[in-house]
């Protein structure tokens, strides 16, 4: 007998199988089909109304659009999780709006207790931050601000104390300093910050997302393997390689896209990430052409170079010839340009994460050498105004996804979440428009079609196809027909992984 279901009460357990969404258009603007899901594939797939009675249940989605799970190309997990516990400075207009909210965060917290926030962008602010102006108002605990592009961090006296930098003249700390010494501050125990990432997997998974490549500075491997033996995950992931985890890796005998042992097969061999230059709100991304004014405490005119181009190339050469594939971010022109030389002096694929400014003479190259593009589309519309001013004459070849489609380069889209929301909806909506708000759209050239961001964010699958695993996604509205407003709130209403339910009609309870 078939237990047919509805849509809005679908009690499908995880381990029943097979499965018959009924009545569900198949893929953006596709047409009214049946599709039939057992052993965690798509086993079978017809015309609306003429699929066979078979055992096993049916969901009847009552015309909504099927569509291939989502991935997040570029993601901090561990920070994204955490970042709700932390203070959002990110509506402040300058540093002493900034300062402010810590002063306020402070009188309201446990005597002792550190201030920690997060979300500052000082690229645009007309006063500098400085550890004098948080010890006026936060002079008896640590207090710690973290830049919206993770690429620096304000602190206090005490702060400074915290992460052994009692000496640091300003407080303001950028690049490997800051990183430095954000590993020096407590943290959550794991236990803890592990549950704070299942629920933030599961908030993902509500928005259709089925998998992540994880950039968190960390073990990754190691982590998310605790994690999956630990409880279940509700994505894939493909956990990222750090310099001081690549020779073990490599002893391994670890190799990108390697899927890992843990249950369900969900965890898999990243990338090898390496940084080439800095941001551009921190005025480290490295250019060629120099930054308009000199800022208090940067480290050059034209950004910051973290791996010379001989040293790139032998880390390049290394991690590729053992199978493990490189993804290198390079934000500013002259660091594109590093990365790209390094790729065509090793011959290797890989991927480069972000390419935000690009002289027009390397966005053929990224086709040409066979290197994946990882952009962020949200940062187009969140750094506009940044990037007006610190790139002044140049923001014509800045987020160039449409330039860079139109040369043949494949993109990948991500959220870089926490530096914008883990929400693919959103960052589609924002390759697709090129606005956040109600000005017109920056660079609207640049736009790319509605099909294209979905084959970015779902690895290339632009078709469902007898065979896939049921890696899906069921919205209530067809992208390629929704208004702005509608793609980035766009109602999600189940999200499938392997054929189980992670979102929607048979989700079981938490």
């Amino acid at each position: 007998m078939t237990t047919t279901t509805s849509a809005a009460s679908g009690t499908r357990t995880a381990d029943a199988e097979p499965l018959t969404l009924r009545r569900v258009h198949l893929g953006a603007g596709g047409p009214l089909s049946d599709v039939r899901i057992g052993s965690g594939r798509v086993k079978a797939v017809w015309a609306a109304g003429e699929s066979p009675r078979a055992d096993g249940q049916s969901v009847d989605l009552d015309g909504r659009t099927l569509l291939p799970g989502l991935w997040d190309s570029h993601v901090h997990m561990v920070q994204w999780a955490g970042l709700r516990r932390r203070l959002d400075v990110s509506g402040a207009r300058s540093a002493r709006e900034a300062a402010d909210a810590v002063g306020g965060r402070a009188a309201a917290l446990p005597a002792g207790e550190p201030v920690i926030g997060h979300g500052f962008r000082d690229g645009l602010w007309p006063d500098a931050p400085h550890k004098d102006l948080l010890d006026s108002l936060v002079p008896d605990r640590p207090a710690l601000l973290i830049s919206m592009d993770l690429h620096c961090a304000w602190l206090n006296s005490a702060g400074l104390a915290l992460v052994e930098r009692g000496d640091h003249p300003t407080g303001l700390l950028r690049e490997d300093e800051c990183m430095q010494a954000m590993r020096k501050l407590p943290t959550a125990s794991v236990e803890l910050t592990d549950a704070w990432v299942r629920d933030a997997c599961a908030e993902a998974a509500a928005r259709g997302i089925t998998g992540i490549v994880d950039f968190e500075f960390a073990d990754n491997i190691a982590d998310w393997t605790r994690r999956m033996n630990d409880a279940a995950v509700p994505l894939r992931v493909a956990a990222s390689i750090w310099s001081p985890q690549l020779e073990a890796a490599i002893g391994r005998g670890l190799r990108t896209g390697q899927t890992l042992d843990t249950p369900g097969g969900l965890l898999e061999v990243g990338p090898f990430k390496l940084l080439v230059d800095g941001s551009l709100n921190t005025r480290t991304a490295l250019c060629h052409e120099a930054y308009p004014a000199a800022v208090p405490g940067e480290p050059g005119s034209h950004g910051l170079e973290m791996i010379p181009p001989h040293e790139l190339v032998s880390l390049l050469r290394r991690a590729s010839s053992h199978g493990i594939e490189p993804a290198v971010h390079a934000i500013g022109d002259r660091a594109n340009e590093m990365a790209l030389d390094a790729f065509e002096a090793v011959r290797c694929h890989g991927r480069i994460e972000h390419g935000q400014l690009l002289a027009p003479e390397d966005i053929p190259r990224f086709a040409e050498l066979g290197v994946t593009v990882s952009v962020q589309p949200t940062h187009a519309v969140d750094d506009r105004d940044v990037a007006d001013r610190h790139w002044a004459g140049r923001t014509h070849r800045a987020y160039a996804f449409a330039d860079l489609l139109a040369a043949g380069a494949v993109l990948e889209l991500g959220s870089d979440a926490p530096v914008a929301p883990l929400d693919p909806w959103l960052t589609m909506a924002s390759a697709v428009t090129r606005t956040g708000d109600e000005r017109p759209p920056w660079h609207p050239e640049q736009r790319i079609p509605m099909a294209d961001a979905l084959a970015g964010s779902s690895r290339q699958r632009r078709l469902i196809r007898v065979g896939d695993r049921a890696d899906l996604v069921i919205t209530d509205t067809d992208p390629l027909t929704a208004d702005a407003r509608t793609l980035r709130e766009m109602p999600v209403h189940a999200t499938m992984l392997a054929g189980t339910w992670t979102h929607g009609p048979g989700t079981p309870r938490r």
